[in-house]
């Protein structure tokens, strides 16, 4: 993990706690693909609707996702401060980079 200036590293530290959650980081692995909606992403991840609805929440309440409304449907996007790095190892939280030994979607 390499910190990145302008945050506080208590900012950081709720954002690390969101993703730690092995739900959520599936979400946004999904989600760096491309932006998807509930229902997309529940048919990758098959989960409980409140369930995948709970850890959406989680994740936009420390600004990692982000969702506009397509009629019914809501469709979320990873914000524009969180971005997968070119070589696919790593995850640009804003606040902090994560680099993985592995490539993300190994």
């Amino acid at each position: 993990m390499f910190p990145t200036s302008g945050y506080s590293s208590e900012f950081c530290s709720r954002r690390l706690k969101a993703i730690a959650d092995p739900t959520r980081w599936a979400v946004l692995m999904q989600l760096t693909k491309a932006p998807k909606t509930v229902a997309e992403l529940n048919l990758e991840l098959g989960l409980d609707l409140t369930l995948l609805s709970h850890h959406l929440k989680t994740l936009r309440a420390e600004a990692l996702v982000e969702c506009s409304q397509e009629g019914k449907n809501r469709r979320y996007r990873l914000t524009q401060e969180v971005k997968l790095d070119p070589s696919g190892r790593g995850l640009d939280l804003g606040c902090c980079r994560l680099e993985l030994n592995e490539g993300i979607h190994a």
